[in-house]
């Protein structure tokens, strides 16, 4: 029996799936079964893995991309994944996309796969990272298996239309067509088609007719095949063409702050190879402070723009987690200054664009409670976190080459980085400037804005609760550190006694008691410039021909850059982008030049 499913925007009441007496999966929502009650993984093996020539297909391959339509349990991607171990080519990066409307959580899924004991190892790698249940697209990595997991939890229709990629095998794994027609629409398959790469192969259960004939117009040869188990027939499809890999490629990033740390990461994740290059030393400029927050943008409008961040607080967060000793704190208080905050942050609470428990809305007792002095409503940023700068660009930077760069042309295919006198510093066939407001220097014409920030800190003070409200505070290793000032075209990073002064007024105003004990101590602090674009959406994309700029965060750069760099990783490199069409065009240098020219038009 079905059950109509949630509105975009709702969260499930419910577990999308249910148990049948024998211990199967089923659908709740549309009254199918998962896999095949006779024998699950010998169905994923012979419908999928056998129909789309695995693992035949992917010999002698630097790069395979596997998309599916209906992650489901888990189980294809786990039998996939199982194959890919025993037979991955050397050097071979295997890319998955898949799409699930109505995720299940992670002990569902060991339940669901537990009659498979020889999956185990490899479920237990993608369990132990299982993508979340927001609304929106998850990376998990899998370095064990050279394998990545883009999970894109909403409708169909929208994660193939806001997907870049081409795929080189497609598992087609909707519940039954005549119980969810709309996975296999001719909108649907004809989206299927544009993402595939030159000889790309289909494997599906369903002969429908209405299946093959829309495969068939989307451009697919289509063939019957003896199906498995009961059924008489399943579907092998193929697009005319050679595959072909993507060429390889070294690439240097400039600057060594949390966006070129976080690029050179993504870099490596992706198996390409990143050299950094520093004029300083890592963290010199805006990513050197003793802690950074890192929390959501809270847009109450949950458009395009409030997806993407929601997405990349997400990936900050779990990446961070994943670095031993560089999460200080969790959690961090947001008050509210109105009544209309308040509703604001109740109705972000309330959207299915953050996990289920990472926002809760605190009434003044409870945030006077956390705080110990009186406060206002506030939302509890539960998973937001509170880290340490310089543990993370220890743990992602790498080696990095010492040497400022004055210059950036290319000759014949190839970027050469060369040094106030000329001399070369190194090649590459892509280059990513991530030097905040500095990139103006290497690509004139960024529109990039400084802005001065000085945060003051307070060795030896008590603990106190992570806050923000326009200031904020913050624990550090050894005390606490509060701020900053915030200073449009300033770009001088001196430290000035006159705004220690300021930050205590902003602590003040928000925690006079916090601010009163801390009053007497000796302060320490820090100046830096950060770079900001006119509409205060960061620059993450192409300038032409192989440069890429990684830019403009603000004070955003711990929250954003892990994704955004992971974006522009997969650009340079030829490789599925974590991020929607839509949101790469919302942070992509080049929106200023076209509201331009649509203005002049």
């Amino acid at each position: 029996m079905s059950a109509d499913p949630p509105a975009a925007g709702e969260r499930p009441a419910q577990s999308p799936l249910t148990w049948t007496d024998d211990g199967q999966p089923r659908s709740r929502l549309f009254g199918d079964v998962y896999f095949s009650a006779q024998d699950g993984l010998a169905e994923s093996r012979a419908v999928f893995l056998q129909g789309c020539g695995l693992p035949d297909a992917w010999a002698g391959r630097r790069r395979f991309v596997v998309g599916e339509l209906g992650f489901g349990t888990g189980l294809n991607i786990v039998a996939l994944l199982e194959l890919w171990r025993r037979t991955r080519p050397p050097e071979g990066r295997l890319h998955i996309f898949s799409i699930e409307a109505f995720p299940i959580t992670a002990d569902e899924a060991a339940r669901a796969l537990a009659p498979w004991p020889e999956l185990a190892d490899v479920a237990g790698l993608l369990r132990a990272r299982w993508p979340g249940r927001a609304r929106g697209r998850h990376r998990v990595e899998l370095p064990e298996l050279g394998a990545i997991l883009d999970l894109a939890v909403m409708d169909v229709a929208e994660a193939l239309a806001g997907w870049a990629g081409a795929a080189d095998a497609w598992f087609l794994d909707g519940f039954s067509p005549a119980l969810n027609p709309g996975m296999w629409s001719d909108e649907i398959l004809a989206l299927v088609a544009e993402r595939s790469a030159p000889g790309t192969r289909a494997a599906t259960f369903t002969v429908a007719g209405q299946v093959r004939r829309g495969l068939a117009a989307a451009g697919f040869a289509v063939e019957k095949q003896p199906g498995f188990g009961r059924k008489r027939e399943r579907l092998e499809a193929r697009v005319p063409g050679a595959a072909t890999d993507p060429p390889l490629s070294r690439v240097a990033i400039v600057g060594a702050g949390i966006a070129g740390a976080a690029a050179a990461r993504a870099v490596h994740a992706l198996g390409g190879t990143p050299t950094l290059v520093e004029a300083a030393r890592p963290g010199a400029g805006g990513s050197g402070n003793p802690a950074a927050l890192v929390t959501p943008r809270l847009d109450a409008g949950l458009g395009e723009a409030a997806r993407l961040f929601a997405q990349a607080f997400g990936r900050a967060t779990a990446l961070y987690a994943a670095i031993p000793d560089a999460v200080l704190s969790q959690g961090v208080l947001q008050l509210a200054a109105d009544a209309r905050d308040q509703d604001r942050f109740a109705h972000i609470a309330a959207s299915d664009v953050f996990e289920p428990s990472a926002l809760d809305l605190l009434d003044p007792h409870g945030a006077a409670a956390r705080l110990a002095e009186p406060a206002p409503a506030a939302l509890d940023q539960r998973t937001a976190q509170v880290v340490d700068p310089a543990r993370i660009l220890a743990a992602w930077s790498g080696p990095v080459v010492r040497a400022e760069v004055a210059a950036v042309h290319r000759d014949d295919g190839v970027w050469i980085l060369l040094d106030a006198a000329g001399r070369e510093i190194l090649r590459a066939e892509a280059v990513i400037l991530a030097t905040a407001l500095a990139a103006r220097d290497l690509a004139p014409g960024l529109p990039l804005q400084p802005v001065r920030g000085q945060a003051s800190w307070v060795r030896g003070a008590p603990a106190a609760p992570a806050a923000a409200w326009g200031g904020y505070v913050v624990p550090t290793r050894d005390g606490l550190l509060f701020g900053a000032t915030h200073d449009r075209d300033d770009a001088d990073d001196d430290l000035r006694a006159a705004d220690h002064a300021r930050n205590l007024a902003t602590l003040a105003a928000a925690l006079p008691g916090l601010a009163a004990r801390l009053a007497d101590a000796p302060l320490e602090g820090r100046a830096s410039v950060r770079a900001v674009t006119p509409d205060r959406l960061p620059l993450a994309g192409p300038l032409g021909d192989g440069l890429f700029a990684l830019a403009g965060f603000g004070s955003r750069g711990f929250s954003l850059a892990p994704l955004l760099a992971e974006h522009v990783a997969a650009q340079a490199l030829g490789r599925p982008s974590p991020i929607s069409t839509a949101a790469a065009e919302l942070v992509d240098p080049g929106r200023f030049a076209r509201r331009a020219a649509r203005r002049r038009s």
